[in-house]
């Protein structure tokens, strides 16, 4: 006999009939129908619940096979928002210890649009060609500079090889580590088997562009034909994901067909000048006219080293003309470190100026293949 009051397993743990309780907010299933999921089961975020119905044994079984692989967490982890980056939007976001997030500005959202542009996934190789036919438009240091920006925000390997067979500059945009040319590249090339063995060759700045120079021989380096340049790319590009060509200003000079030929990216420079304009318009003429209509087509212009309400160019007009040819045209501004000739640390830069340069290798990064096949030199 049990004492009243005491607990008694029989009678409080005995099964009751149905209908069983319902959580809050859910109908009770109708009898000999599917349980449907109600308002309460959309708590669950991302997860989709399958409908299912007794199986002859009473078992639960789903329509759709589920496995691990629907587990993403594009599909159980709830999305946030970039936190501000910078400024007194940052501050803010870090004084509250995240509980105020009033977002980014529209120019540091762009800027991480474009970064994320730059850094986003490469199949293969690709390669850049920057080019201009007048010299003296800054075409080497918008290579420096180019180069500098990708192998800042990406993870992989960025070159620039020297093609000017005019003695060419590359070379001093960076700390020189190494005396080696591309001339001694080529003639070592069947013992090259490994990146290290390649890197011995190239010079690099803080920003992880390496460089490969050309000779500082005059007429040494004028013997640098299209084959040579093949030769030398077909190598690099086992161990670059971006390879970009400074090339002369002559377009008749020997490796020019074989650059142009095998480029995925035409770069051309122009200055904010008449002439400088005239001089790049010339160019994507020439190109036009020697079967390289589509490259002009995709091409990124660039007009470098503008000052603000300087002279009599009406600089939209440039840009306006540059459209009418190119995929992209971007400006940009007069930068005294750039102006200095010497090695190009980005650090040493203005604000603008670094904009500027994003906007740029955003543009050149449009072009990325999807595929290796996609890519003009396969």
């Amino acid at each position: 006999m049990v004492p009243q009051g005491a607990w008694n397993p029989q009678t409080q743990w005995a099964p009751q009939p149905g209908p069983w309780p319902q959580p809050p907010n859910r109908v009770a299933p109708q009898q000999g129908r599917p349980w449907q999921p109600g308002p309460a089961d959309a708590q669950v975020v991302g997860l989709q619940m399958p409908v299912v119905a007794p199986g002859p044994s009473g078992a639960r079984t789903s329509q759709q096979p589920v496995s691990s692989r629907d587990l993403g967490s594009s599909l159980i982890v709830r999305s946030s928002n970039v936190p501000p980056v910078a400024g007194w939007r940052r501050a803010l976001y870090l004084m509250s210890g995240g509980r105020i997030d009033v977002g980014n500005s529209a120019a540091q959202q762009r800027r991480l649009e474009l970064t994320a542009q730059v850094g986003r996934n490469l199949v293969g190789c690709y390669r850049v060609a920057v080019l201009s036919l007048k010299g003296g438009v800054g075409k080497t240091t918008t290579t420096a500079t180019l180069g500098s920006t990708f192998a800042d925000i990406r993870g992989d390997r960025v070159i620039a090889i020297d093609a000017n067979p005019d003695r060419g500059t590359l070379g001093q945009k960076v700390p020189s580590e190494t005396a080696a040319t591309v001339r001694n590249l080529l003639r070592d090339m069947d013992s090259l088997d490994r990146y290290s063995d390649v890197r011995a060759y190239t010079s690099q700045n803080v920003h992880r562009l390496e460089v490969l120079a050309s000779d500082s021989d005059p007429a040494a380096s004028e013997a640098f034909s299209g084959e040579d340049y093949d030769r030398a790319v077909d190598l690099l590009e086992k161990f670059y994901s971006i390879v970009i060509t400074d090339c002369g200003t002559g377009l008749m000079h020997s490796a020019m067909e074989s650059i142009l030929e095998g480029t995925d990216t035409l770069v051309v420079v122009s200055s904010g000048s008449v002439d400088g304009a005239r001089s790049a318009s010339a160019t994507l003429d020439w190109l036009d006219a020697h079967g390289y209509r589509e490259l002009v087509s995709t091409s990124v212009a660039v007009v470098n080293g503008v000052r603000p309400r300087a002279g009599k160019v009406d600089l939209q007009k440039v840009v306006e003309h540059f459209e009418q040819r190119c995929a992209h045209v971007r400006t940009i501004p007069f930068d005294p470190h750039l102006e200095e000739g010497a090695e190009i640390e980005l650090d040493r830069l203005r604000g603008r100026t670094r904009k500027a340069l994003l906007e740029v290798a955003a543009a050149v990064a449009a072009g990325f293949p999807d595929s290796p096949s996609a890519s003009h030199h396969h």
